[in-house]
């Protein structure tokens, strides 16, 4: 089949967008904790919000795509974000940002099942991987560059500069700065509806393997053991990466006294852009050693970081808190990779079944906000040595009826010549 460079152009810049949506909520939390006179367990209920998203729409999106086509669920899922945006835009609130973040989060969902059977078939399925990786890489770009807009964009707007920005002096409360944000994603969401609506798609022809599948075939998966275990550790996954970035500027705030809308935001930022860094050595590491060992090495390093993170001085929790970033970066593709090549059928409902794993992101940052309310939020983030852990069993009980292919360094046959 054809390639078609302008589809997977659009679903990098989807990919993009999804990131930007989803990863400002972290440096968004010391501001929203004061603006709204929060807890940290009712703040931490906003992520929840987001990400308790896609436990309840991944699924039910596989389904709709095969009836509606990948055209219309993508516009579908801009639509509910602009509404998500532009909800909290109008009427900043907690229930209203609670609400907001929710509906966002299923738009999220929506285009994360639709985007990469989508990429495999504009893309070519021989460039599939090259172009994930590329689509990864963008992810992480966005993430990186989120927190530095909404830094950039509330310090400008406190100190009442005239230029481009004074637009959003007139929408937004004195008070609450950083709801200027939503107005631009209500923007970003509204360009988006309007570029998929002109756009040609090509027609995507799912295989058996990656079909959604029946409730049934759900079912059936989840009695299996491999497969509980695998979406545990999905939870797992994602309610570190999400544990870790969505305190790490309270953390910098309450024990080392950093201003969250600078340092904190920075902070974060440099999480994610040592994410995408870690991924490029990850991917680099998986063509010479077996998936398991590297999933070890790099969780271990994860787990010392996060340690210098919480009990180290400020410089160095300072720096510790982005390395954590980047030794986790080869846990989601590693974990994702050994579930897929530990059952022999149905890979496209495991596959569902793994990305609703992504709840993780709304169950972990609450806990560690409640643990945090009740005994500090330096020993909230301690329940990370669980979820951590238990992503370092991955690496010794897993038994993956293929390993990923690594290239011999060193052939002992011609050693022997």
């Amino acid at each position: 089949m054809k390639r078609n460079y302008y589809i997977v152009a659009l679903i990098m810049l989807t990919f993009f967008v999804i990131s930007f949506l989803t990863n400002v909520i972290g440096p968004l939390i010391p501001d929203i904790i004061k603006g709204f006179n929060l807890s940290l367990t009712l703040v931490a209920l906003l992520p929840f919000a987001f990400f308790i998203a896609y436990g309840v729409m991944s699924i039910p999106s596989g389904m709709l795509i095969e009836k509606y086509k990948e055209k219309k669920i993508m516009i579908a899922a801009f639509i509910v974000a602009f509404f998500g945006s532009l909800l909290l835009a109008l009427m900043p609130g907690y229930l209203s940002a609670v609400l907001s973040l929710f509906l966002i989060g299923s738009g999220m969902a929506m285009l994360q099942v639709v985007i990469n059977p989508l990429l495999r078939t504009s893309g070519g399925e021989e460039h599939y991987a090259f172009n994930s990786v590329l689509a990864q890489l963008i992810f992480g770009l966005a993430s990186f560059l989120s927190p530095l807009v909404y830094s950039y964009i509330v310090l400008n707007l406190q100190k009442g500069k005239p230029g481009s920005l004074s637009i959003f002096q007139s929408l937004v409360p004195v008070n609450l700065p950083w709801i200027s944000l939503y107005w631009l994603f209500a923007v970003i969401c509204l360009l988006m509806i309007i570029v998929i609506a002109l756009s040609r798609f090509p027609k995507v022809e799912l295989s058996n393997e990656e079909k959604a599948g029946p409730l049934e075939t759900h079912v059936q998966l989840f009695k299996k053991p491999v497969v509980v275990l695998f979406f545990i550790a999905m939870i797992c996954y994602v309610g570190t990466e999400q544990g870790v970035a969505n305190w790490i500027s309270q953390f910098l705030s309450t024990y080392h006294g950093y201003d969250p809308q600078t340092k904190g935001a920075q902070d974060v930022a440099y999480f994610w852009g040592l994410m995408t860094a870690g991924g490029v050595v990850g991917l680099l590491l998986l063509k010479i050693m077996d998936s398991r060992k590297v999933l070890i090495i790099f969780t271990l390093l994860a787990l010392v970081c996060l340690t210098l993170a919480l009990f180290a001085p400020a410089k160095v929790s300072f720096v510790a808190f982005p390395l954590v970033g980047f030794f986790a970066s080869v846990m989601y593709p590693i974990i994702f990779s050994l579930a897929l090549n530990s059952v022999e059928e149905h890979h496209g409902s495991f596959a569902g079944i793994i990305v609703t794993g992504i709840i993780g992101g709304a169950i972990i940052p609450l806990i560690i906000g409640w643990l945090g309310d009740h005994l500090g939020l330096r020993v909230g983030m301690l329940f990370l040595y669980l979820t951590m852990g238990y992503i370092l069993s991955i690496g010794f009980w897993s038994k993956p009826i293929i390993t990923n292919k690594t290239i011999k360094l060193f052939d002992k046959k011609k050693a022997h010549n």
